[in-house]
């Protein structure tokens, strides 16, 4: 288990170290999805918090969107915060009722997402949080990459840290040098608790298609993700 935590942490202590990510006495929102990235996360971060030479806190974040209308039983998460000493707080919402039932949203994802931003960032804030640290891998920033180019003929990704003005917040993405399978391998073998939502359109959404995309081209020209990261890293992109 030692092992699979070391994994995690050097590309997580690279990325907050190469880009600045965390701060004096920063406190730090972990948006804790009950998936496996987020709980590869927040246990990467709650080992770095020990010895990092700059000190910080953190505050899980939990937003429940009530599918089917019920809440969703979020305890092995409320449990393991517990032992890291990370407070955990879980917020109900709306959200599957207004996108799926209100709405009827023929490609929810984009909506859902505004959504779950909106009440992460008021969370967070409300905590008295600075900074708030997101999930999101390697794979992640090349499919998004991906997607902008090919949907919306953009060259533009998510940065590895960005600052809200609107809300005075920092967005950080700690495990920015590690691929999905580095993640899923890592949260297996450490038995990290995940808490499947059952979101109806999982495995359903264009990033899922991108994913597979992404993978038949690496068939051919190697790990196109990788390749992706650092031609963003190259690019000049802002906060690149």
């Amino acid at each position: 288990m030692a092992d699979a935590l070391q994994e995690l942490l050097g590309p997580v202590r690279a990325a907050v170290q190469q880009y600045d990510m965390i701060g004096e006495n920063d406190r730090i929102a972990v948006g804790l999805s009950g998936g496996k990235d987020s709980a590869a996360l927040l246990a990467a971060l709650a080992a770095l918090r020990r010895f990092y030479p700059i000190p910080f806190t953190l505050t899980a974040i939990t937003l429940d969107p009530c599918v089917g209308g019920r809440e969703t039983d979020f305890s092995p998460l409320t449990d393991w915060c517990a032992s890291l000493g990370v407070p955990h707080i879980i917020r109900r919402t709306r959200l599957w009722e207004i996108v799926f039932e209100e709405r009827k949203e023929p490609n929810p994802c984009s909506l859902c997402s505004r959504m779950r931003r909106g009440v992460l960032h008021r969370a967070a804030k409300e905590e008295g949080c600075r900074s708030i640290a997101l999930g999101h891998h390697r794979d992640d920033a090349a499919e998004t990459f991906l997607m902008n180019l090919l949907e919306g003929g953009t060259l533009s990704c998510f940065s590895p840290k960005s600052y809200l003005s609107n809300r005075d917040l920092y967005l950080i993405r700690p495990l920015l040098f590690l691929s999905e399978k580095q993640v899923a391998s890592a949260v297996r073998r450490l038995q990290l608790p995940v808490v499947p939502t059952g979101c109806p359109a999982d495995g359903q959404t264009n990033r899922q298609q991108t994913k597979e995309l992404i993978a038949r081209l690496s068939q051919t020209y190697g790990p196109v993700d990788a390749k992706i990261l650092t031609a963003l890293q190259k690019s000049g992109l802002s906060g690149w």
